[in-house]
């Protein structure tokens, strides 16, 4: 806030000085040149430096000029720039005769905020590719709008020194535009050229030679690492945070090559092509999805696949890319050499579309260091475009798609972390580690939140030590200090281990999973907790409090604690991993669960071998390694098996992909929906953040005369009319009436109905869409149900389930249109990507109030 003038100043011709702090995103964003520019324009004298807490200027003059600068500093700021606050008060005037920009100053607490890297600005291309311009074809041409930021940040502040670049003198024609503040390269800190910058080389392995690969000679790295891609190999090839392994995508045997050697199974692909006319034949694209493939932050974007048929000289990308998904993933160029690599005009023809994928083995983090991506892509890559600009900090291509209009994260990396989040209620310093899945870490203090990059699955030694690294290195550009750690309540999680292990003194608070997917959603909505939602919280695994694995939930929610609304009935998990990567195993527990036979005519009982037909059945008899399970996850894994889909999963949620990739070639006629069953269980007791012990919800607890509609459809558990006192608007969870049931939501009737549609001839697809349009009519049902019964009129849609944009709009549709506000997730991934926000914001508010437990 600014202060009153004094006296003085007020006084006509007396110079007024003003020390002005801006915090935000302020460095690295050519904020400096900017205060330079707009000071000397109102004639005002002083300076502006870098510093931890932000950018300082000191400016000195006419009362309404200093004003007009106050003014407008926020206002007009470069388009990278995010001003988060503007103080200033008065200072003596020191009688200053210029403006200058000063050097940066070191020490305090880190306060200002490090930019992502974002893509090659429109100016640098043309200059990239303009045969008069010194820079032509220089694969790390950037400025002040563009180019490596967070992946060279190596402290603060934000300066050439404190950045992989350090070790590159600026030329005498690069250091005149870096101070020339006429210049967009003024006070650019990765600003290179021809000259004096980072230097490409292609390395590639001589026959017979088992020694380190030698560089190709060459005058052109980039045009021979081209007709390598033309001719089917596969290149490693240096991004702005780490490597990629490239190779032609409409080339089948390449395609297949590079599947082959990185142990990819059927995951899908992401490629990346020069521009939108490469693409238009294949998928659709909308204005959202234009806008985020040719916008600052580039990510992987998910686009629908059109279906039609192939257009005469479009390139068309290989079966093998993206078999079985609905989607196709899809970047443009964001760096000065992918689109040199794809070509510039005039260039020989090479690949247009190329698959861009992390350089390493599936489930191993990101390589980033040269050394290591010539010993561990040794047997994945023919060749390694690099050079030798060091790479300070992974980061994997973010990957969004676009629902309903809006921007749906499902990886958050590069073009977004290491961004804050803005938090609506205030939290001690605190770390949450996320899940083991798709794992990133988060640290928040007062109202700010640092979730970082993406750093991946937490079963492999090098993703662990991966995200040791990225805690120490968030912490180093952060001002958080963390005072306490939250992690999962699974006892098993190494994420949760490594807090125990190094919490130091400092409480460890354990959240639960589902309960953090839904606070991670009311806290990105901007939701203070003063009233709860209705978490529909769906994916396929997390630790319940009694012990099962829960996925199918419905929690009454804020962020001091939750109660179990509903969720699915439980059915046995058999042989726990088994069943995750065999789907006609949860397929034919769940036709066990129902009572229905496995008979031979069903895909999935034909698709488990005869042998572990006769082990799973006395298994489930038995109740041998079957943990219950009420996941939403599986689910759709066991219907992707009964309808013929997908019996062996390779990759996470292969069998809902395809599942929904079914669903979207079923008529568009049909309207039927699947319906489930709603009984009761035995009540359940409120739990709170950091809480333990057994709760009472068991598969016992069914009432078997509850009511069913007869046409299988979806009925409430309860059907007397709720009382005055649970039609309350509650204000906190603990409200909840003690004797309140969770609902169970049966899927029995389901597979009846599957089971009957099949034997009756309707193809998978039909199939599919009735199963999606069954779990959204059961969505509303129980929301509706717990408005009744609590009053609850907002829905967090949350969980990796709602990364399916088919389910997702679907149940956001029906609940907009009965009234009700619906929360989903645009900033943070849906799924365990987004698991740490939830968790700081209930750990840090919930040890306000509660003894910390490990």
């Amino acid at each position: 806030m600014s202060e009153p003038r004094s006296p003085a100043a007020v006084l006509g011709g007396t110079p007024l000085r003003r020390r002005v702090l801006v915090r935000g995103v302020v460095q690295g964003v050519g904020f400096r040149p900017y205060v330079y520019t707009l000071a000397t324009g109102l004639d005002l004298r002083g300076h502006v430096t870098n510093t931890p807490e932000g950018v300082i200027a000191e400016v000195e003059g006419t009362p309404e000029a200093v004003a007009r600068f106050c003014e407008r500093i926020a206002v007009h700021a470069p388009p990278l720039a995010r001003v988060e606050s503007v103080d200033h008060h008065e200072l003596p005037a020191t009688g200053d005769t210029a403006f200058s920009i000063l050097a940066s100053r070191t020490g305090g607490p880190a306060r200002t905020l490090i930019p992502p890297d974002t893509a090659t600005c429109a100016a640098c291309l043309r200059e990239l590719a303009d045969p008069d311009d010194r820079r032509h074809r220089h694969p790390f041409v950037n400025c002040t709008h563009c180019g490596p930021r967070f992946t060279i940040v190596t402290g603060l502040p934000y300066d050439r020194a404190h950045t992989t670049m350090a070790g590159f003198p600026m030329c005498p024609d690069c250091a005149r535009e870096y101070a020339d503040p006429a210049d967009r390269r003024f006070h650019a800190q990765p600003v290179a050229c021809p000259a004096c910058g980072p230097r490409l080389r292609l390395l590639a392995p001589r026959p017979g030679d088992a020694g380190p690969p030698p560089p190709v000679t060459g005058d052109d790295p980039v045009a021979e690492a081209r007709r390598l891609l033309a001719a089917g190999a596969v290149l490693a090839v240096k991004g702005l945070g780490g490597y990629h392994l490239a190779c032609d995508a409409t080339n089948p045997d390449a395609v297949a090559l590079l599947r082959r050697r990185k142990a990819r199974g059927d995951k899908p692909f992401a490629v990346m092509a020069r521009g939108l006319d490469d693409i238009g034949h294949l998928v659709r694209i909308g204005a959202g999805e234009r806008g985020l493939l040719t916008g600052a932050t580039r990510p992987i974007v998910l686009l629908r696949r059109l279906g039609a048929a192939r257009t005469p000289h479009a390139p068309w990308p290989a079966a093998s890319v993206a078999p079985g998904s609905p989607d196709l993933g899809v970047m443009l160029p964001y760096t000065p050499l992918h689109h040199l690599l794809l070509g510039l005009p005039g260039d020989a023809d090479g690949p247009r579309l190329l698959v861009m994928t992390s350089g390493n083995l599936s489930g191993e983090p990101i390589v980033t260091d040269d050394g290591e991506a010539l010993r561990r892509l040794a047997h994945l890559a023919d060749a390694w475009l690099t050079h030798d600009r060091p790479i300070h900090v992974p980061c994997d291509d973010s990957v969004l798609r676009v629902c309903d209009g809006e921007p749906l994260m499902v990886r958050r990396a590069r073009g977004y972390a290491p961004l804050p989040l803005t938090l609506p209620v205030p939290v001690r310093p605190a770390l949450a580690v996320g899940g083991d899945l798709k794992n990133a870490l988060c640290l928040g203090e007062g109202r700010h939140a640092w979730l970082s990059a993406h750093i991946g699955d937490m079963d492999d030694l090098a993703t662990q030590r991966a995200f040791e690294r990225a805690v120490a290195q968030l912490e180093s550009i952060t001002p958080v200090r963390p005072e306490l750690l939250a992690a999962d309540r699974h006892p098993g999680y190494r994420s949760a281990g490594w807090a125990d292990r190094n919490a130091a003194g400092r409480p460890v608070v354990r959240v639960q999973h589902h309960h953090a997917h839904v606070a991670a959603a009311m806290a990105e909505a901007g939701l203070d907790g003063s009233r709860p939602v209705l978490g529909v919280a769906f994916d396929g695994t997390g630790y319940g409090d009694d012990g099962a694995v829960w996925g199918g939930e419905f929690l009454l929610a804020d962020y001091d604690g939750f109660v179990r609304f509903g969720h699915l009935a439980y059915v046995p998990l058999p042989g726990g991993d088994a069943a995750v990567h065999r789907p006609y195993r949860m397929a034919l527990a769940h036709l066990r669960a129902a009572g229905i036979d496995w008979s031979g005519d069903l895909a999935c009982a034909s698709a488990c071998p005869p042998d572990e037909r006769v082990v799973l059945a006395r298994q489930l008899e038995r109740d041998l390694n079957c943990v219950p399970t009420s996941s939403m996850g599986r689910l759709f894994d066991a219907v992707s098996s009964l309808a013929g889909v997908c019996h062996r999963s390779g990759y996470e949620a292969q069998a809902a992909v395809e599942l929904e990739a079914a669903a979207l070639t079923a008529p568009a006629g049909d309207t039927e929906a699947y319906g489930f069953a709603l009984r009761s269980a035995e009540p359940e007791r409120r739990v709170q953040p950091g809480g333990g012990g057994p709760r009472t919800d068991t598969a016992s607890g069914l009432t078997d005369s509850a009511p069913v509609l007869a046409d299988g459809g979806v009925v409430a558990a309860d059907p007397t009319p709720a009382s005055a006192e649970r039609r309350t608007t509650l204000t906190d969870p603990t409200s909840v009436p003690a004797d309140s049931a969770p609902v169970l939501a049966d899927p029995a009737p389901v597979f009846a109905a599957i089971v009957g549609d099949l034997r009756a001839g309707v193809a998978p697809g039909l199939v599919a869409a009735r199963f999606h349009r069954g779990v959204a009519a059961l969505v509303h049902r129980l929301c509706v149900l717990a408005r009744e019964r609590h009053g609850v009129d907002t829905v967090a849609l949350t969980g990796g389930v709602f990364a399916n944009s088919l389910l997702s709009s679907a149940c956001a549709a029906a609940l907009r249109a009965d009234g009700f506000t619906v929360l989903r997730h645009h900033l943070v991934p849906p799924g365990d990507g987004g698991l740490a926000l939830g968790q700081l914001v209930v750990a840090a508010r919930a040890e306000e109030r509660t003894p910390a437990t490990g």
